[in-house]
This record gives C-alpha cells, structure tokens and sequence, in this order.
C-alpha cells in the first residue's frame, strides 16, 4: 500500500498531461443504452431506480420546476458513479476535489437564483428582510441573509468534499495499520480488518447518500425560486 495519505487525491498524470477528463468521462460508459424492444434486467433495474429517484426529487416541484427533472437525475448518476469509481483500488476520487465540486455547485444554485429573480423578484427580495424586522436591524439582517445566500453554493461543495475525503483517509489510515499489524498481531489485524470490511461497506453508502444529498440540496434551492 501506497505509504502517501494523500497519493490518492492528487490528480493523475500521464505523459505530463493531466488525465481527469478522461477519469470523469469514464463512469457514462457503464449506463448501458437500450436497443432492444424487451430490456434486460440491468436496464430494468437502472429504469426503476431512476423514476423512483427522479419521483422522490420533484414530486414538490410546480410544472415550471419539473423541466429540470432530467438534469437532476443525470446530476445524481454523474456524482454516484464518480463517487463509486473512488472505491477501486489505486484509483483517482475527481469529486474529492473541491475545485470540481465547486465547479458543478457553483452553475446549479447561480441558475436557480437567477430563475427565482427573473421569475418572483418580490419573493426572492423578501427572504432577504425577515417579515417584522426591526428597523434598526433591517441593514444588518440583509447583509446576514445575502452573504448565507452566497454560502450555498460553498456549502454544497465543501459538504461533498469532506465527506468523499474523510471516509478515503479513513480506509487508507485503517488498512495501512492492518498490514503493519499482521507482522505483530494475528488477532489484532483481523479486529482491524473487519473494521476495515465494514467501513468500506459504509463508505459505499456515504457515496450514494452524498450524490443524494447533492442533488437534494439543488432541488430544494430550485422549490425555493420556483
């Protein structure tokens, strides 16, 4: 095992040019694309869950907010499959990257801001002024509820980062002390060893939940402007 904690976070290079594209790119060429007039049960399965995602998402959204079902749900498989390429061994994690996640959080909330504005200009301004405020504090509270406006998008990426990041450091710093511990203790490495089985089992779950929670967290800006 790589003895480099943050090996796994560094951007890979081939021939000196940087490989990330191709990293990102390369979770589009597991969906299987149906041509047949009955679907196999890969396809079937791939369908239901995307209705039954796509159904939770948007079944509080107006017609307006429905036209960005099918972004959603291509938003959620895009970061579950980059997410779940991470969990292979000697491989790159590109949404352990928070200039990537900024890079997809940034656009997303920049568009549902904009839609609420251009949309409902009365409603939007009015989350900035809490209804009974005060005089006296109604400059402070604007300049609070604008800059937890900007934040969003921030906490978004930052929320996805720390959690990809922390569970990877996490298996790395366990399965390392696994393998020093078999030299010492039998016993001991296979306590840690089962630790180890049973977060990774665990961090495949943080991976779907995170790409849902993402994706929650724009539709609920978008119910918001909608």
């Amino acid at each position: 095992m790589n003895e480099n904690l943050f090996t796994p976070f560094t951007i890979p290079m081939m021939l000196g040019i940087p490989i990330t594209t191709l990293i990102i790119m390369f979770p589009t060429m597991l969906f299987p694309t149906p041509n047949q007039l009955i679907n196999n049960r890969m396809i079937t399965i791939q369908q239901w869950l995307t209705k039954l995602t796509s159904k939770q998402l948007m079944n509080t959204h107006n017609p307006k907010g429905q036209t960005w079902s099918l972004m959603f749900i291509s938003l959620f498989l895009f970061i579950t499959f980059t997410n779940l390429l991470g969990m292979l061994p000697h491989s790159f994690t590109p949404t352990a990257q928070l200039s990537m996640n900024l890079g997809m959080a940034i656009p997303l909330w920049a568009g549902t801001v904009v839609m609420g504005f251009r949309n409902k200009t009365k409603i939007s301004l009015a989350h900035l002024l809490p209804l009974g405020t005060p005089t006296f504090l109604i400059p402070m509270l604007v300049m609070i509820e604008t800059i937890s406006l900007f934040i969003q998008p921030l906490a978004l990426a930052v929320r996805l980062t720390a959690n990809i990041t922390a569970g990877h450091l996490l298996l790395h710093l366990i399965g390392s002390a696994t393998l020093a511990l078999v030299n010492i203790s039998l016993f001991t490495a296979l306590i840690t060893f089962t630790i180890l089985t049973l977060l990774t089992i665990l961090e495949f779950a943080v991976a779907l939940i995170q790409a849902y929670v993402f994706t929650l967290l724009v539709s609920l800006y978008l119910q918001d402007n909608t």
